[in-house]
């Protein structure tokens, strides 16, 4: 990757970042909780969302999902209604209007909920890694930066409390001095072994859909601490 390329979209991310927690926190303020609107549900993340769901933390108010079955799964587990479903985010946004969609889908459909979102004002999160490619990500930063939407990528490990915590003594409290290096530990025994959802293994071991595999699934996050 080009050097000055990769700055501009690091540079730009973590604008955006910064950006969507103020316009998301600013939102959770006023109204006490998002209306959101999630696409795709073949992401196991997307039970970190349901949790909240069911906490009362958050209003889902649409769900784009093409497979049938993973729906039914979903409206029987959460006690879901047939009208929160929408065969795609298209459609989904023709009838609803949400404050963020939530993005739990294969990597390389993120851009589409982007370019779906973004002309109607919709700010969007997506799972890491951000996309594919530079060049799917530069695409992206350009649809936010003209439609003036955020765009948030959730990386898992940053609201981690130890996370958190090592930021403060390390960063803001200076406890171990100058930063001369910094090597990142991810990984778990494997995605089958741990036991995901077959929707979620099927793209997940994909390469024309989560390109470079563990590499990019792990390693983004030690990019993301650094």
């Amino acid at each position: 990757m080009n050097a000055t390329v990769a700055g501009k979209i690091k540079k730009t991310s973590i604008g955006l970042l910064l950006l969507s927690l103020i316009s998301f926190t600013t939102v959770l303020m006023a109204q006490n909780k998002l209306n959101v609107a999630v696409a795709g549900l073949n992401h196991d993340h997307i039970f970190l969302i349901m949790n909240s769901y069911q906490k009362g933390e958050v209003n889902i108010i649409g769900i784009a999902e093409n497979n049938q079955e993973l729906a039914d799964r979903f409206k029987k587990r959460y006690k879901l209604p047939d009208s929160l479903f929408f065969p795609d985010i298209t459609s989904l946004l023709k009838k609803r209007k949400p404050d963020a969609v939530l993005a739990y889908n294969a990597i390389s459909d993120h851009l589409a909920i982007v370019e779906a979102a973004a002309p109607l004002g919709i700010s969007v999160m997506v799972e890491k890694p951000l996309a594919m490619t530079v060049k799917q990500a530069e695409r992206m930063v350009q649809l936010a930066q003209k439609y003036k939407i955020h765009l948030l990528t959730n990386y898992e490990t940053t609201w981690y409390p130890s996370n958190q915590e090592a930021y403060l003594n390390i960063k803001e409290q200076n406890a171990v001095g100058p930063i001369r290096k910094m090597i990142v530990h991810d990984g778990h025994q494997g995605p089958k072994e741990i036991g995901v959802s077959k929707e979620f293994l099927s793209w997940l071991t994909d390469p024309d859909k989560n390109g470079a595999g563990a590499l990019v699934d792990f390693g983004c996050y030690g990019a993301n601490l650094m």
